[in-house]
């Protein structure tokens, strides 16, 4: 490199990673043929920013840690550096942050076990960084009820809305990284609440769902199948029926139809969406929305169904797929479908992130929906590994 980065990612790969149950420290275990290190790197130097990459490993694996590490720089390698890590990951940090240039402004940690990170993710957190010059951590929403309890007893319920998920990489401007880390007097968690305690603030961008932390054999697993090669394209197909409700608004597809009875349901019983999400899931191999979102759930009473849509799209991304199109078919005698069918699918394809093509039909007065009692739609989705 001719310029001197002003950008350092110390991967941290130090940890013995027990809990794996593999022979070798777990940054040096195979995921489909290459180690879960290489696979963190990779995603560093696809990221659009030039940075100094600081691989923190173990004492017995220095040499293999800059085999690997070098391999996947590239016409980088100059830029690598791979260091001892120390007793535990704040020390292993430290150990990092110790050897990053003078000329580097802005770092960022990450753990080489969320291997699968896409280099996306470290460009939103650099440039949230730059952008605010605070410390920032990726996250996701916490989706799952949250219970505490006390000696095997649940004493409550917590509120999850301000709840997340936090992921690596974790970017903050290097000085007052620096400062945190040189007057710490206790362990933490994260390198997040490391700089809280400095009195850092410390803000939130969109995670990724892939970046996931491969800690148990479930996990490894899962990183296998996210990397399957052999699946390729899948198809999925979603049905959904609901009757008219003449006492509540009509959404579907994610559009208000004004003067149009609404669809009984659990949440808005928004049919175009709920056939839509079951296609995406039955694609991905997860299930359907019915055991995802069910009926039982409180969470989801009266919920607008691009929640659905979002959590779902969220479960097939985690799971190694894109979207490469959906198809809907709506069966119905009203709302007409025609004189919105354009703005229907610019909304849906906008959920979706992907093309939507929507087609529409009667049932020739046969069955519920010929009769005028309700909606049926069919959808298919293509998805991509």
């Amino acid at each position: 490199m001719t310029d001197q980065p002003t950008l350092a990612v110390i991967v941290v790969a130090a940890g013995s990673g027990t809990r794996l149950g593999q022979a070798e420290p777990k940054a040096f275990v195979e995921v489909r043929g290459v180690t879960i290190l290489e696979r963190s790197l990779d995603a560093v130097f696809d990221a659009s920013t030039p940075a100094q990459v600081i691989v923190v490993a173990p004492a017995a694996k220095l040499a293999s840690a800059k085999s690997i590490a070098l391999r996947a720089a590239g016409p980088a390698a100059g830029a690598v550096t791979v260091v001892e890590g120390g007793a535990s990951r704040q020390a292993s940090v430290a150990a990092g942050l110790a050897t990053v240039l003078p000329g580097v402004d802005t770092v960022l940690v990450h753990d080489a076990a969320r291997a699968l990170a896409p280099a996306e993710l470290f460009d939103r957190v650099v440039r949230q960084v730059r952008s605010t010059g605070r410390g920032v951590i990726p996250a996701l929403p916490v989706t799952d009820t949250v219970k505490r309890v006390a000696d095997g007893v649940v004493a409550g319920t917590v509120d999850r809305s301000d709840l997340v998920h936090v992921q690596t990489p974790q970017g903050f401007p290097r000085a007052a990284l620096d400062h945190a880390y040189a007057v710490a007097a206790a362990e933490h968690t994260d390198d997040a609440a490391l700089f809280s305690a400095d009195g850092g603030e410390v803000v939130t961008v969109e995670g990724d769902a892939r970046a996931f932390k491969i800690t148990t054999p479930w996990d490894l697993r899962r990183a296998e199948n996210v990397l399957g090669v052999s699946r390729g394209i899948r198809t999925g197909i979603g049905l959904d029926v609901h009757a008219y409700d003449e006492e509540s608004p009509l959404w579907f597809g994610g559009l208000y139809w004004p003067d149009e009875p609404g669809l009984k349901g659990h949440s808005d019983g928004d049919a175009a969406l709920h056939a839509v999400c079951d296609a995406l899931l039955s694609a991905a191999g997860l299930g359907d929305l019915g055991t995802r979102f069910g009926a039982a759930d409180e969470r989801f009473r009266d919920a607008r169904s691009e929640v659905f849509v979002r959590e779902t799209l969220a479960l097939v991304a985690g799971a190694g797929f894109t979207v490469i199109n959906v198809a809907l078919q709506i069966t119905a005698n009203r709302p007409r479908i025609g004189g919105r069918r354009g703005e229907l699918e610019r909304r849906l394809g906008e959920l979706v992130g992907a093309p939507v093509s929507v087609s529409a039909t009667t049932a020739d007065g046969l069955g519920m929906t010929g009769r005028g009692e309700g909606i049926a739609c069919i959808a298919t989705a293509l998805l991509s590994s």
